[in-house]
């Protein structure tokens, strides 16, 4: 999971531009600031979804600038520096920053610490954390925006499981809004059909796949549900 858009700032012209260019094809829309006053001078310097930024700034220092930041947005802060004070990392957790990497770093290590703090920032908001059945579309979003599309029996499960709302549907209930008799049969075609569906999500995104079962009673999804 990756933010969609983010702000970089760094004084180092050449590195500035290679990050940039990485994290653009990883499909960020990335702004880039050479000094950190002149982020804060932008029109909505809070509107990023992450941002990344050096110590070592003309401008407001590294350390002052992720306390303006995180005075005013949640969003991701990850500090890349050559700063190698030994109380370097104390000091930017400390203001607010999620994670620090100390210079030299490769470009696919920052995106995998940007992903790792967008993973917990997910996990931690529960605001965040909420998937939604796009009706029109027949489809399961999840919370990083990742879509499962929908078979006619996948939708009536969900509808199901947005009317329970984290509880426990019985498999009687499922079956007969399905349509399916309540034998073995129906009970198998019904634990297949559920399968499935854990399987697609699995394969749409590495979220904790909500759908459990309920041995010998029924399944529940257990996570904030909403239908659109």
């Amino acid at each position: 999971m990756l933010p969609k858009t983010l702000a970089l700032v760094d004084d180092d012209r050449e590195y500035s531009d290679g990050l940039t260019r990485y994290l653009r094809e990883q499909g960020i829309v990335v702004s880039t600031f050479a000094d950190s006053n002149d982020l804060l001078a932008h029109a909505d310097p809070y509107m990023y979804d992450f941002y990344v930024t050096d110590l070592m700034l003309p401008g407001v220092d590294g350390t002052d600038l992720i306390k303006i930041i995180r005075q005013r947005t949640n969003a991701g802060v990850l500090v890349v520096s050559g700063r190698l004070a030994a109380d370097t990392f104390k000091q930017v957790v400390t203001a607010g920053a999620d994670m620090y990497l100390s210079k030299p770093v490769q470009f696919e290590q920052i995106v995998l610490a940007i992903e790792a703090v967008c993973r917990r920032s997910v996990a931690m908001d529960p605001a965040q954390n909420v998937w939604r059945l796009d009706r029109r579309v027949s489809q399961l979003i999840a919370p990083d925006g990742a879509r499962v599309d929908l078979s006619d029996a996948d939708c009536i499960l969900i509808e199901c499981f947005v009317e329970a709302q984290g509880k426990v549907v019985p498999r009687d209930t499922l079956l007969l809004q399905l349509g399916r008799a309540g034998d073995a049969e129906g009970f198998g075609s019904l634990n297949a059909t559920v399968f499935r569906l854990r399987r697609r999500i699995e394969r749409a995104t590495p979220a904790t796949v909500p759908l459990q079962t309920k041995s010998g009673v029924g399944y529940a999804f257990r996570a904030l549900l909403k239908a659109i």
